[in-house]
């Protein structure tokens, strides 16, 4: 279904996996050309500004689809629920949401996150290479010498997502802004990576963990409809 994929393309910031896998999606009802999401959280103070992204990303995926006309997003059981959602309903943006209380722009905590992300798939993809020729200089990798696996792809789309080189000749190991490591550095650079790759995987697995606690039921499958209609609930 449509707008399933679409949500699949959403992200929650930190721990950078869809929303869809996380189980995040707690009902996604299609009704005609109107699309209403139910989201929900594994605690109901999870950070606001997280979940006011999560929210408008999901929004806006499923409003950029040719064939929707309304797209109702609302997020459950969130301290800031009402708020949020009365802020989604105006379309009135991060800062018209919350006011003063939006002390940082929406997109300087993406660009955040994305460069967690990238440190995070950078680590992995070498992890998998070293793992196959533990002798490789790394100064001198570039994407052309990763093997062809989900690890070095993901890292082609965390690159992307921060204008990032994608050529084959490109070297692996850069800073947000693309300037290669310098040699010396590279030991101390990897160290950080695993450290922000492994905070990353241990949040992911708290997370699931509190979201199984707080809503113990299975996680909703969403299936193509086979009527003009269709609705999951949890």
């Amino acid at each position: 279904m449509d707008a399933h994929t679409a949500l699949d393309a959403v992200l929650d910031p930190e721990l950078d996996e869809p929303i869809t896998d996380l189980g995040f999606v707690k009902s996604l009802t299609v009704d005609g050309t109107r699309v209403t999401v139910h989201l929900r959280l594994p605690t109901s103070f999870c950070a606001p500004n997280f979940a006011y992204l999560m929210a408008s990303d999901a929004k806006d995926a499923l409003t950029a689809l040719p064939w929707t006309s309304e797209v109702v997003v609302e997020l459950d059981d969130h301290h800031d629920s009402d708020l949020i959602n009365a802020g989604l309903a105006a379309d009135a943006g991060y800062r018209g949401t919350f006011g003063h209380e939006a002390d940082e722009d929406l997109e300087e905590l993406r660009l955040t996150f994305r460069r967690k992300a990238h440190q995070a798939a950078m680590e992995r993809a070498l992890t998998v290479l070293l793992r196959a020729d533990e002798h490789v200089d790394l100064h001198g990798v570039t994407l052309a010498d990763l093997p062809d696996a989900v690890s070095s792809r993901a890292l082609l789309r965390r690159r992307e997502a921060l204008g990032l080189s994608t050529e084959p000749s490109a070297p692996v190991l850069v800073d947000h802004d693309g300037t290669p490591f310098p040699r010396e550095e590279i030991p101390v650079r990897l160290r950080f990576a695993r450290s922000v790759r492994i905070s990353i995987e241990g949040n992911s697995h708290f997370c699931r963990g509190l979201l199984r606690t707080r809503y113990p039921e299975p996680t909703p499958s969403m299936s193509t409809p086979s009527t003009s209609t269709v609705e999951v609930s949890a």
